[in-house]
């Protein structure tokens, strides 16, 4: 039955008023479902440790206890009994109140909401002046209980995770991780590994969206897991020297300054593999091209082009730093997990022009690459050939090594020996060299040749390239402008040198 509060009149309009306080139970479970992830998650929590001024943040956890625990422990600014419950409440604080330059928080949800998307019990430990406080939201006790009362513990040298507790800071602690089982509940072993597993996916995630706070001799911020330091992963890679860059634009609004930086990658070939691999992530290259949006520092939005542009090979080394402040948050619909966000319309508009341009330059750069490995002065093993709108790849068949080798069959056997090598370049592989390239295409790489076959090779090509006019002193750099000897001239400059010695003589 409605309980009527009282009667309000607004001019001609009679109103009521009635108790429509949320039932605590079903809109704290409701909150476990703001689609956080760990990752997403731990970096909510990270943010209230960065914006209360703390200098290192542990992670820790302990998967193989038969209740797992997840703790992150934070030398801040601690807080006091008044403020910790403050930060307890749902809602503590309004999107639309005016923040500090550098606060990462947005709606006051962060602490709760990422929590509760992991476990069913958080406690909060915290000192700030020799005083510690400790409180904890325990689902199952507001499950039971249907109200908003949260429990302020005063022994809290009994909480796991209080050895965690500097002199001044904040130990944020998960426990009953429902969410983190896997399922195997029952099954100690598997938990464990499949909770080492998330967790691994999640460091990679810390690494990259704090990476500009872990950087530099005197990082601002020093995050561990488990006592191992992490270190940054720049996503621009702007300290490789091969990593091209473009002058920093600035887009001056009303809310403030939008920063806009282009960067190139470098060729998987200039960098080591572990750094390939940790720059283009868990997806790739393909899919970790495009716009990375910072807010206040802090990573939101890691590739994708926002729907200015397709993710192409072509493009797979573009990528945009996108800087915005905090005061641009209801113009960027920036969400509570700070994961995603909108282009503002004046903001898409300039973008677009800035991605045009950058992505058209990128792939002229690749298909001047292209056409140079086809050029038909540097006897290219494949042509390729345009045929009613489409590309064909061919056999050369006049390339010095097939036509060495053809001029010595008897004639009879010469169209047998082209045909061959006509079906090779009709049974080119095309979807399936399609799929590995767009998936991996550093990976795909060209067979060794044989020491006898590359002989061949140079041996031709020299005989050609002195039978039409090149000088014997020129056709060290005329062989290494071909790209398939050019790649492997540490074995062909002896052959190349035997040649003439033997010419020479």
């Amino acid at each position: 039955m409605i309980q009527p509060m009282g009667t309000v009149t607004r001019g001609e309009l009679e109103t009521r008023e009635v108790d429509a306080t949320p039932y605590a139970a079903s809109l704290i479970e409701g909150h476990r479902d703001f689609g956080y992830s760990l990752e997403t998650a731990l970096a909510d929590i990270i943010d209230n440790a960065i914006t209360a001024c703390a200098q290192t943040v542990e992670l820790i956890a302990d998967t193989v206890a038969d209740e797992p625990w997840i703790a992150l422990a934070d030398d801040g600014s601690g807080m006091t009994e008044t403020e910790l419950v403050e930060a307890m409440r749902l809602g503590s604080k309004n999107p639309t109140d005016e923040r500090e330059a550098e606060d990462l928080g947005r709606f006051g949800l962060g602490l709760k909401s990422a929590s509760f998307s992991q476990c069913r019990s958080l406690t909060v430990l915290t000192r700030q002046v020799g005083r510690t406080s400790c409180a904890r939201w325990d689902l199952d006790r507001v499950a039971k209980r249907n109200d908003w009362s949260l429990e302020l513990i005063d022994n809290p040298e009994l909480v796991t995770g209080h050895d965690l507790l500097p002199e001044t800071g904040t130990v944020v602690i998960w426990e009953k991780l429902d969410r983190l089982s896997g399922g195997y509940t029952h099954d100690r072993a598997r938990r464990a590994e499949h909770m080492n597993s998330e967790l691994s996916r999640a460091e990679h995630h810390l690494r990259l969206v704090f990476h500009r706070f872990l950087e530099g001799s005197k990082p601002r911020l020093k995050l561990s897991l488990n006592g191992r330091p992490l270190k940054p992963i720049d996503p621009m890679a702007t300290t490789h020297a091969a990593t091209q860059k473009d002058p920093e634009e600035v887009l001056r609004l009303r809310q403030g300054d939008v920063l806009i930086r282009c960067h190139t990658l470098p060729h998987h070939k200039r960098m080591s593999r572990e750094e390939w691999e940790e720059i283009g992530g868990p997806e790739g290259h393909l899919k970790s091209q495009g716009l990375y949006v910072y807010r206040e520092k802090r990573l939101i939005i890691a590739g994708g082009w926002l729907g200015l542009a397709r993710q192409t090979e072509l493009t797979k080394l573009c990528r945009i730093a996108v800087d915005i402040p905090n005061t641009m948050d209801a113009e960027w619909k920036i969400d509570v997990k700070k994961a995603s966000a909108q282009l503002p319309p004046v903001v898409r508009e300039r973008l677009k022009k800035v991605v045009e341009r950058f992505v058209g330059t990128s792939k002229r750069t690749y298909r001047s690459r292209g056409q140079k490995l086809v050029d038909e002065t540097r006897f290219p093993i494949w042509n390729r050939v345009q045929k009613d709108g489409q590309i064909v790849f061919r056999p050369n068949l006049e390339h010095p090594v097939f036509r060495t080798y053809a001029d010595q069959l008897p004639e009879d056997l010469r169209e047998g020996f082209e045909r061959c090598l006509r079906i090779v370049g009709s049974g080119l592989p095309i979807e399936t060299l399609h799929a590995e390239l767009v998936g991996n295409a550093e990976a795909v790489t060209a067979d060794e040749t044989s020491a006898n076959d590359l002989e061949e090779l140079v041996y031709s090509l020299a005989v050609t390239l002195m039978e039409n006019g090149v000088p014997s002193d020129a056709l060290s750099d005329t062989l290494q402008s071909n790209p398939f000897l050019r790649v492997r001239w540490e074995a062909a400059a002896p052959i190349l040198e035997g040649f003439l010695r033997t010419r020479i003589s």
